[in-house]
């Protein structure tokens, strides 16, 4: 067999999903209508965070049978016109694959992008998740539906910040914020005044 796969094998390699959060209760992938924002609750004040330590959340998980970790995974889900070799590094021909939808940035080299959480891990223990143990922890680490691959600027700016504190460029309002409320609704997570009023300014533009 040749050495580079078609994009269609990788999918059908590594397309499973990931099992669910034990506690939380599993949500529908983010592609579908907007979700209504009371799934969230009511607006709560934020935990200090003093208790997040970026460690404990784990890292990629990696599949011995495909060769393919949750980055490499990402990558080929939100690239178009891939290679992928038989390490599962996804190439790019024609040097334009993958657009940031934070910044509107095309990009052709897989090292020039970040894998963001959607809802940072950072967030995430704000909001809920102090107490979670470290199977819960490497589970939305990897959860395929609160990461996408962005540039790393992009990434950067936004940081640990939520939408009530950051926002990507107005075209990807809508994809970001039924994200980000999707997910917060999966792993019952809470959101504050600030982030329920943006994430509602977002969701009228879909």
């Amino acid at each position: 067999m040749s050495p580079r796969w078609s994009l269609a094998v990788l999918v059908l390699l590594t397309g499973c999903a990931l099992p669910d959060l034990p506690g939380a209760e599993p949500g529908p992938s983010s592609a579908g209508p907007p979700p209504s924002l009371s799934a969230l609750g009511e607006p709560k004040a934020e935990d200090t965070g003093a208790h997040y330590r970026r460690d404990d959340w784990g890292d990629w998980d990696y599949d011995p049978s495909t060769k393919c970790n949750t980055r490499e995974r990402v990558l080929a889900r939100d690239g178009t016109g891939l290679d992928v070799d038989s390490q599962c590094r996804p190439q790019c021909p024609s040097g334009k694959c993958w657009t940031s939808s934070y910044d509107g940035e095309v990009v052709g080299d897989a090292g020039d992008l970040q894998i963001d959480h959607i809802v940072p891990l950072a967030e995430a223990n704000r909001s809920g998740a102090r107490k979670w143990s470290a199977e819960q922890r490497g589970r939305f680490y990897n959860d395929m539906d609160n990461l996408i691959a962005v540039t790393g600027s992009s990434n950067q700016s936004k940081g640990d910040d939520d939408p009530g504190r950051w926002r990507p460029d107005r075209g990807a309002w809508c994809d970001y914020a039924t994200k980000y409320v999707t997910v917060k609704a999966r792993y019952k997570l809470s959101v504050d005044r600030a982030e329920q009023a943006e994430l509602a300014r977002m969701l009228d533009t879909c």
